[in-house]
């Protein structure tokens, strides 16, 4: 008896990232224009090698400045006010696939940023340093705001002074709600805290689901780009839903001794980054090994 092998319905690009990469392919598709994207446009190698195939060309901050009236795409992680008016001195082209979540999030940084600093105020971001989306909103606030990443960062916070909480839209909820409790408890004097959720429910929302998911199945493939923060979370949750759980980011990864003990079930999920394309790669690969036929039971 073969395995049953299923594809959870709910993983795969979410809007932010199919939007981007619509607007890739729809400018491709145009004309012999060339078209650059300012860093990958999802953390996927295979997915940007797939678009770099059609003639995309990925290009990093330094050679995005020395660009002369060219086509670039901003991807869906969004930019900072300075990249923009970079862009427009260098009269370039701009296919702006910043997510509206990202883009509404961006708004309300800098609006409570223009509020806040003339009195001493701190804008604070819970994510990860050197992202690319955090990257975009601490350009909202000059530079100053302060990023939370570990219980350490707080440290850099003056809690005399009123603070603004923000949090990267792909982060855990949970954490954002523990940043929230433990931000509170060391306000000094009367020093006003806000908070404002900005957390994308569309990725959130899968974390739950991929441990349900998980669990559902005796052995998980859990497929993502290497350089996708949003991958290792969800693998995180994937293994507390079944231990039996192993993140691969292409087909060559996945090999025999991986299916030993042989199980009954076997799921295929994967990040906000991973293609559908590219779990069904997986699938493939399984009954290549197995010797399963196509046509073989999938959900």
């Amino acid at each position: 008896m073969y395995p049953k092998i299923e594809i959870d319905q709910q993983s795969g690009f979410c809007f932010g990232v199919i939007n981007a990469v619509k607007h890739a392919e729809e400018e491709l598709a145009k004309d012999n224009k060339e078209l650059y994207c300012l860093g990958d446009i999802v953390h996927n190698n295979q997915e940007v090698d797939r678009l770099e195939a059609k003639g995309m060309q990925t290009i990093n901050y330094e050679t995005f400045s020395q660009l002369q009236g060219k086509r670039v795409l901003f991807r869906a992680h969004g930019e900072a006010p300075a990249i923009y008016q970079m862009a427009k001195e260098r009269g370039i082209e701009l296919v702006d696939a910043t997510c509206p979540v990202v883009l509404a999030l961006q708004k309300k940084v800098r609006r409570k940023f223009a509020e806040l600093d003339p009195k001493g105020g701190q804008i604070v971001i819970y994510g990860k340093k050197g992202h690319a989306e955090v990257n975009g909103l601490v350009g909202q606030t000059e530079g100053k705001a302060i990023i939370v990443q570990s219980r350490e960062d707080i440290e850099q916070i003056d809690f005399s002074r009123p603070i603004a909480l923000f949090s990267q839209t792909t982060q855990s909820l949970t954490g954002f709600h523990e940043l929230i409790d433990t931000l509170q408890s060391r306000m000094v004097g009367d020093a006003p805290f806000e908070f404002q959720d900005s957390i994308c429910r569309q990725v959130s929302n899968r974390m739950p689901h991929i441990q349900e998911f998980s669990a559902q199945h005796e052995l998980t493939f859990f497929v993502a780009g290497a350089k996708s923060s949003n991958g290792k979370v969800l693998f995180g949750y994937c293994q507390k839903g079944n231990e039996r759980s192993i993140f691969v980011s292409s087909p060559e990864e996945v090999l025999p001794e991986m299916l030993s003990p042989l199980p009954k079930t076997i799921g295929i999920c994967g990040a906000t980054s991973t293609p559908r394309w590219q779990m069904e790669q997986i699938a493939s690969r399984i009954r290549e090994l197995l010797g399963m036929p196509e046509e073989a039971d999938e959900a």
